[in-house]
């Protein structure tokens, strides 16, 4: 946690950016029976019953002070389509930078055997070797900045039922381009001070 904290600390440095990561399904969800639309003095009615048509995975990816995002929609959440997230953020969205700093998960696709089950090799190491990682502990997801963002997502464009892969592809990309336009940055305020005072109680006793 203190570790994450600390790289939560340093300021922007273009030539070394922080950039949190995070995943997350979403189900596809259709109607039974046609909503009844909007009218003057009546809203819109959605019966209660759905049906179920099937899950997605969500990406995402966001430089918390440069105040940009990055979401891709996947069919299935899968160890290559992880590694194949992470191969875009290095070449695709930071192309010129040397070392990356990635918070993220300790979950189990997030290793460097995901990246050597996709590539070969050489390319498996080039593609981690762009990366400083640092991991959140375990129960200790809130601490990944990414799931802040996940939130947001779900709160302003998924906060509805959407049935099909595609419709929540065109959707998220809609979000991704007004929130990156405005520049939205996530002011973070937990420190290691306060760690240390409102979860003491996780810090192991010590007897002098």
């Amino acid at each position: 946690m203190e570790n994450v904290l600390d790289v939560y600390k340093r300021p922007f440095d273009p030539d070394n950016p922080v950039v949190c990561m995070d995943e997350s399904p979403k189900q596809l969800i259709g109607e039974t029976k046609v909503p009844i639309k909007m009218s003057r003095g009546t809203e819109k009615r959605i019966d209660y019953e759905y049906k179920r048509n099937g899950v997605c995975n969500i990406f995402i990816a966001n430089e918390p002070l440069a105040g940009k995002r990055y979401v891709k929609i996947t069919e299935r959440k899968t160890k290559k389509g992880w590694a194949e997230f992470i191969r875009e953020i290095a070449d695709e969205k930071y192309p010129h930078i040397n070392k990356t700093t990635l918070v993220m998960d300790n979950l189990n696709t997030h290793k460097a055997s995901s990246l050597y089950e996709a590539f070969p090799p050489e390319e498996a190491k080039r593609i981690w070797d762009r990366f400083e990682f640092a991991y959140t502990p375990k129960h200790g997801s809130w601490l990944n900045m990414a799931e802040i963002e996940l939130n947001v997502l779900n709160g302003q464009c998924l906060n509805r039922r959407i049935d099909n892969f595609e419709e929540v592809k065109r959707e998220v990309h809609a979000w991704q381009a007004h929130r990156n336009n405005k520049n939205a940055e996530i002011n973070w305020r937990f420190e290691t001070k306060d760690a240390r005072i409102k979860l003491k109680r996780l810090y192991p006793s010590i007897n002098t």
